[in-house]
Formats: structure tokens, C-alpha cells, sequence
């Protein structure tokens, strides 16, 4: 069993249905479909998605996506985000800007850049 077989059970105690999709390259996609949104979006949930990059936990996650539909309650764009594909699929999704600010390869792990999504999307913005 890897480090990411480890984060990623870590991450399922939270969102049981996150999945991980290993990739040619080395890397990975982490999938939460449903990911609960607090009040300011358009939707209750939304799915997320951000990659595992070769050389994790020493290589940090850094930024994520989510569902090409997902919009502020006002009905705009939500701020510091564009639509892209960059995370390899075909479908462009909105793709947020968000870097951790310290992260810590012996503490850090795939929930932790979970909780950062989390404190992002809590800024309904």
C-alpha cells in the first residue's frame, strides 16, 4: 500500500465517495462527487476535483476544479476562478486559484488540501 492508498483512505473517513484516478504520468485525480457547499452558491453540492502530483506528499496539491455549473447565488463567476480543462479532462470545469500556504510532507496529506477547499468555497465569493 502506497502513501497516497494511505491519504486517500484518510479522505474517505470524510467523503467516502472521493476517488482516485492514477494517471500514466505517475499522478493522480482526486474526485469528490457531491462536495457539500455552504450558503452563497447555486447549488447544494458540487463535485471537486484536484490532482495528486508525482513526487506527493513532497509535491503539493495546488489548485482544484469543480462543476462547469457552478456559479455564485448571484449567478457570476466566483472570483480568482475560469473555466478550464487543465486537469486533463475534456470537459472544461471552474478551476480555482488556491496554493497552501505551508504544508508539511510528514503532516500534510489529501485531507488536509480537502480542508483547504473547504475554507475556499466557505468564502462565497
Amino acid at each position: 500500500m502506497s502513501i497516497v492508498d494511505d491519504h486517500i483512505a484518510r479522505l474517505r473517513r470524510e467523503f467516502p465517495q472521493a476517488q482516485l484516478e492514477p494517471r500514466p504520468d505517475g499522478s493522480a485525480l482526486v474526485r469528490i462527487p457531491d462536495y457539500p457547499l455552504p450558503a452563497g452558491w447555486n447549488a447544494p453540492t458540487t463535485e471537486i476535483l484536484f490532482l495528486v502530483p508525482v513526487g506527493y506528499p513532497m509535491a503539493t496539491p495546488d489548485t482544484f476544479w469543480a462543476s462547469d455549473t457552478l456559479r455564485l447565488s448571484i449567478g457570476s463567476m466566483p472570483a480568482n476562478s475560469q473555466l478550464n480543462a487543465n486537469y486533463g479532462g475534456q470537459k472544461p470545469l471552474v478551476w480555482f486559484s488556491i496554493h497552501p500556504s505551508a504544508w508539511n510532507p510528514l503532516r500534510d496529506d489529501l485531507y488536509t488540501y480537502a480542508k483547504l477547499v473547504r475554507r475556499r468555497l466557505a468564502e462565497a465569493r
